[in-house]
């Protein structure tokens, strides 16, 4: 059983731009690709910061409103600066925080939502910018067809972790939320196996109907 990977579901063709790229012209990459981020690489292709919509924006922070005031005047000193900016060195947030292709989607979510970011660029063994992973990549996950997440659950979990006979459990899976029925050797096995088809790519929601032959625990109620 095994998650999908970041190299599996990262965009590779990724729109990038240097340290010294013009304002107008990052404006311009995120408008022509319609993107909402890009990173900034130095000249070996290493990724040393992000610039998103929510940094050009800045720009417009300090602009003063209809009556003539400074909408950006009491931002702090490093908002301040990039809110004068001009290239995407002082555009960027700084430094990028990145993944790896062979980390699962799992490794990816937590980093994403541990820095408060939407997306990660992608680095190689050399730290090379190699793609670029969103949100929305990760959301790919869950648009997996019902009858793929019923054959891995049959195949990888009852099958080769737990050593059931799939015979003996019968898997549905509808619109990604599966139900488990049937009967299991020992009732320890239960909450392993309601665990481990929880953690399968695309699985929404476990609906347990699952009973059992022999009750290994003491206190395992009988469904």
């Amino acid at each position: 059983m095994l998650h999908r990977r970041v190299g599996e579901l990262m965009t590779t063709a990724v729109v990038r731009v240097r340290r010294d790229t013009g304002f107008k012209d990052v404006a311009l990459r995120l408008a022509e690709h319609d993107i909402t981020a890009v990173p900034v690489v130095d000249d070996q292709e290493h990724p040393v910061g992000v610039v998103s919509e929510a940094d050009l924006l800045r720009k417009q922070q300090r602009q003063p409103d209809p009556g003539g005031h400074l909408a950006g005047a009491h931002l702090p000193p490093a908002e301040r600066a990039k809110a004068h900016a001009l290239t995407a060195e002082g555009l960027m947030t700084s430094p990028a925080v990145t993944a790896r292709p062979d980390w699962s989607v799992v490794e990816a979510a937590r980093t994403m939502d541990r820095h408060h970011v939407k997306r990660l660029p992608v680095v190689d063994d050399a730290d090379r910018l190699v793609g670029i992973i969103s949100r929305a990549d990760l959301l790919r996950v869950f648009l997996r067809r019902d009858l793929t997440i019923c054959e891995e659950i049959t195949a990888e979990v009852l099958t080769r972790t737990l050593g059931l006979d799939p015979a003996s459990v019968t898997v549905q899976v509808a619109d990604g939320r599966v139900t488990l029925s049937g009967i299991v050797p020992h009732s320890s096995l239960i909450p392993i196996a309601v665990r481990l088809c929880e953690s399968v790519d695309g699985v929404i929601d476990v609906t347990n109907h699952l009973n059992y032959a022999v009750d290994d625990t003491g206190s395992t109620p009988r469904p």
